[in-house]
């Protein structure tokens, strides 16, 4: 299975939010939306960076004032070397990338443009999903035999 199949599957919406935008907003935005990520974007909507729960934790962390932490512009606490992959990716590739990056969300970019995001949660999915179809082939085999 590709990222192209589990985005039809899941949908393709990303919840972006301005480089330029206070932190808070990003706060209020992956609450409201029950996100744990949201991509992070220039004037012209192209990915400059992924903000996540725990850039946020980390850093509020080493902060002594959360208030004026949360004033701040979002690009001081995004992640800037975001990973990305295509629609043609598979889950295997996606699941190593998450693995040996240690990241939970990927967005996917197609010809430069951003369409979609998967996350761990999505890709445990499929798996699962994969899983539980062998298991029922399995059965169906050996009470068939």
């Amino acid at each position: 299975m590709n990222v192209e199949t589990i985005l039809s599957r899941k949908g393709s919406d990303v919840h972006t939010i301005s480089r330029t935008s206070a932190l808070g907003d990003a706060v209020r935005l992956l609450g409201e939306k029950n996100i744990g990520a949201v991509v992070v974007t220039e004037a012209d909507g192209s990915c400059c960076g992924i903000l996540s729960e725990r850039d946020i934790v980390r850093q509020l962390a080493a902060t002594a004032s959360p208030e004026e932490y949360l004033g701040r512009p979002v690009d001081q606490c995004m992640t800037a070397d975001v990973f990305t992959c295509g629609m043609s990716a598979d889950v295997e590739e996606v699941l190593t990338m998450m693995t040996q990056k240690r990241i939970r969300h990927l967005p996917i970019v197609e010809e430069g443009s951003l369409a979609g995001i998967v996350s761990i949660g999505d890709v445990v999915k499929v798996k699962i999903d994969a899983a539980e179809q062998e298991a029922e082939t399995l059965r169906s085999y050996i009470s068939a035999g």
